[in-house]
């Protein structure tokens, strides 16, 4: 080196941080010279003055690119003792070592300058308060950073070329493998085949990926290892949604080589760090497209349609999918006094379309108002029905057969399950047969193999077993065609879901405006359908008696007023009678209606001679209620409960006087205002 004549005493007084970097593990691995070499600097410090114990290594950035000096916690305590003086002088095997980024070199020269510190490397000793020195090292920092792009885009470049030719290659998904020409083939597990086909079976059944989720609940799904001591085996477990998605959004399955579909691009977060994130770009933007590159499990016209189905499930993006619940207009509302869309509310259980924009903008004008869902929804679903044509014939003929083939499936996949378990399990018994008898310590670990694939493969039959016994019968042709010609009979079937009401109408409506009037009951209803055309509704609001019980339930409840409420439900329900919900009646139905009617219970007691309920204990004891029912709960004071619900406590004179030393003893429980009940005051 030279240029020793520039290092003072008062350099060699502070300390020589020696910076070691390399660029990747797979260079600290394969490069040793190169590190080896950077090592070596720490005699190359003492040789110029420095004595041993002042020479600080560090080394903690190994296997780090120079890109950013975000993740590089040495750079970054390097630039801090620069920065209070603690260092002398900088050694390097070269200045690019230092930094990748220009921002990053010329922040540590300046701090360098500053605090008269030198950096030392293969050509010399430079003292960036010498301008010259400056000068020449800011090229060399500028001529490393245009070096790496120069590299970067001749490799770059050559990938593209290969991926231009299909020829450039990279980890497969799941149920591709490459052949032994190095083609792209299907993975020859059947079972494997199966579960990627069924993932896209299942999207088309669902039309969404928690519906794909939902449906391999119960079923494994293959998932390929890449890097590693186990790269290129399959695992077995839980399909989750992110997976689900990729599989879905992924051009492979529909047979196309894509190149350039991600891209890395650099942000600064809130607190100014230089980080790094992927990106997938649109499609028109993928650098490589060849279609029809290797066999598919879909066409490339269904990934495209799945792609649109995807999108319009994204609520992120302003979509608005169809969704559980009772409001089947929910997301196609828009307000025809303000022009925005309408919330859907369930206040008290009942649905509703709500003007909530301009209420959370402060804006709420008059025509701004609630229209009770289930009264619109009515409105809508009966012009439907009068629009769409009778004959559903193909339509149903199609949903039985679909449900053919989701059922083959579903006992496919199961007897796959099987084969491969029977396999696994004959592949462990020949493996024991082979040992050598003699041979225990091998032996013994090789039978407890066997036995454990033999488990497994009992459970995978007795699954099998139990997946064909619960297959039922299809119904009958001709009962499908019947009901297929009575389309308004299958929409108020209760075996059809809301969901797929929603479907449907979204099919056909874009969307419906409420106009209401700001002082009167009406509503005017404008439906926008899908074809273009517009028609005009007209309806009154529904009054406050809407959600009243009728008079025949509340009658019919009077008289049977002696019978238990699940009776009473039943009887109910048996007369057809609904709720003013619109709902059958159940047991909480009917004790709201007693409460509300004032229709006494049945008059005899569930408790036994002896005991009391809780609150009639509460009272003696003057407690509150809570502290006997956390008795109860934690095994302190015995008690059973009746099918109604209620708490019975036998409450002998030795178990109250238990009770009343907890009460004395306990620092919680203060005395209660209740007032006592009558017999149970002390």
């Amino acid at each position: 080196m030279s240029g020793p004549d520039k290092i003072a005493s008062r350099h060699r007084d502070r300390l020589a941080a020696v910076y070691i970097r390399q660029s990747t593990l797979a260079q600290v691995r394969t490069n040793t010279e190169s590190t080896n070499r950077q090592y070596g600097l720490v005699e190359e410090a003492v040789r110029l003055g420095w004595d041993a114990s002042k020479v600080l290594v560090l080394d903690g950035d190994l296997g780090l690119s120079g890109r950013s000096a975000s993740l590089r916690p040495d750079f970054k305590e390097l630039v801090g003792r620069v920065c209070v003086g603690e260092v002398g002088a900088i050694f390097g095997l070269e200045v690019s070592r230092l930094a990748r980024s220009s921002a990053d070199f010329q922040r540590l020269l300046e701090f360098c300058s500053l605090t008269d510190t030198l950096i030392v490397d293969a050509d010399g000793v430079y003292d960036l308060q010498n301008f010259n020195d400056r000068l020449l090292l800011g090229l060399k920092g500028t001529m490393s950073e245009a070096e790496l792009h120069i590299l970067a885009g001749r490799l770059q470049e050559s990938r593209r070329a290969a991926a231009g030719r299909g020829e450039l290659r990279f980890p497969l998904p799941v149920g591709y493998v490459y052949d032994e020409d190095g083609r792209v083939a299907m993975d020859p597990n059947e079972e494997i085949r199966c579960a990627v086909a069924d993932v896209f079976a299942a999207f088309k059944t669902t039309g969404s990926a928690y519906g794909v989720v939902g449906a391999f609940a119960d079923r494994p799904f293959p998932r390929r290892l890449y890097g590693g001591a186990w790269a290129g085996e399959v695992r077995w477990g839980r399909l989750t949604h992110g997976r689900a998605l990729g599989l879905l959004s992924n051009p492979a399955y529909a047979g196309a080589y894509v190149f350039g579909r991600f891209r890395s691009q650099r942000w600064v977060d809130a607190e100014g760090v230089i980080r790094t994130r992927t990106i997938e770009l649109p499609r028109e933007e993928w650098a490589v497209v060849l279609q029809d590159h290797h066999p598919v499990y879909i066409d490339w016209e269904t990934f495209l349609a799945n792609q649109r189905r995807l999108a319009a499930n994204y609520t992120r993006g302003g979509a608005r999918p169809p969704r559980e619940g009772t409001a089947l207009l929910q997301g196609l509302v828009l307000c025809g006094c303000c022009g925005r869309s309408m919330s859907t509310l369930y206040p008290s259980g009942r649905a509703a379309y709500d003007c909530a924009h301009s209420r959370a903008d402060h804006a709420r004008l008059p025509g701004c108002r609630s229209v009770v869902a289930a009264v619109v929804d009515a409105a809508v679903s009966e012009r439907l029905l009068e629009v769409v044509a009778p004959d559903q014939i193909a339509l149903a003929l199609a949903a039985a057969d679909q449900f053919t083939e989701r059922r083959a499936r579903a006992s496919r996949a199961v007897e796959l399950q099987v084969e491969r378990a029977r396999y696994e399990a004959a592949r462990a018994e020949r493996a024991f047969h082979m040992c050598e008898p003699e041979n225990r310590l091998v032996a013994r670990s090789l039978e407890q193999r066997w036995e454990a694939k033999l488990a497994v493969l009992a459970e995978a039959e007795a699954a099998l077993a139990a997946a064909q016994a619960e297959v039922a019968p299809l119904p009958a042709r001709a009962e499908l065609e019947a009901l297929a010609r009575d389309l308004p009979r299958l929409w108020a079937a209760p075996t059809t879901s809301d969901k797929d009401r929603k479907r449907l109408l979204r099919t056909l409506v874009a969307d419906v405006t409420l106009t209401s009037e700001p002082a009167g009951d009406g509503v005017r209803v404008g439906i926008h359908w899908r074809s273009g055309a517009t028609e005009e509704l007209s309806m009154t609001r529904p009054g406050s008696g809407y959600r009243r019980t009728p008079a025949a339930a509340v009658e019919l409840v009077r008289r049977l007023a002696e019978r238990s409420d699940e009776e009473i439900a039943a009887e109910l329900r048996a007369a057809e009678l609904l709720t003013g919900g619109r709902r059958p009646f159940d047991v909480a139905a009917v004790r709201w209606v007693r409460y509300v009617h004032g229709i006494s219970a049945p008059t005899h007691s569930p408790l036994a001679p002896g005991e009391f309920s809780a609150l009639e204990v509460a009272n003696r004891l003057r407690v509150s209620a809570n502290a006997v029912y956390y008795w109860i709960n934690h095994g302190q004071l015995a008690a059973r409960r009746t099918e109604g619900g209620r708490w019975c406590v036998p409450f002998p004179p030795e178990v109250e006087q238990a009770c009343r030393r907890m009460v004395a003893s306990s620092v919680r429980i203060k005395p209660s205002t209740q007032i006592a009940l009558a017999g149970g005051a002390v």
